[in-house]
């Protein structure tokens, strides 16, 4: 029974030893050229991603929003984009990173005609 306890107790400091080695290896990356190069980039990559990931939600919404919802014709919100109608008469636009923005009756604008 010792001898299982004593295994178990060396493995688990086998594994702690492994991640604590990992860890400083990571830190250790950070300091040089190509550690702070390869965590610019991989910012950057997260960036654009986050960006694109935006503005696949904000059209996929829109998109759905004008299928099934009405627009509110002759007005905008307050950024300038179309406000749509729902079932439930409640007055909303989609923002830049795809959600429904809801609009209370004093944030809803005429569109200016055009010539």
């Amino acid at each position: 029974m010792k001898r299982k306890y004593l295994i178990g107790l060396a493995a688990m400091a086998m594994i702690a030893s492994v991640t604590f080695t990992a860890v400083a290896q990571e830190k250790q990356e950070k300091k040089t050229k190509v550690g702070k190069a390869l965590s610019k980039t991989g910012n950057a990559v997260e960036k654009g991603a986050k960006s694109v990931g935006n503005k696949t939600a904000e059209v996929a919404v829109k998109g759905a929003s004008k299928v099934a919802d009405e627009t509110y014709k002759g007005k905008m919100a307050p950024d300038g984009s179309n406000v749509y109608i729902d079932g439930k008469n409640k007055k909303y636009y989609v923002n830049k990173k795809g959600a429904k923005v809801y609009l209370k009756a004093s944030q809803i604008k005429d569109r200016p005609k055009e010539n």
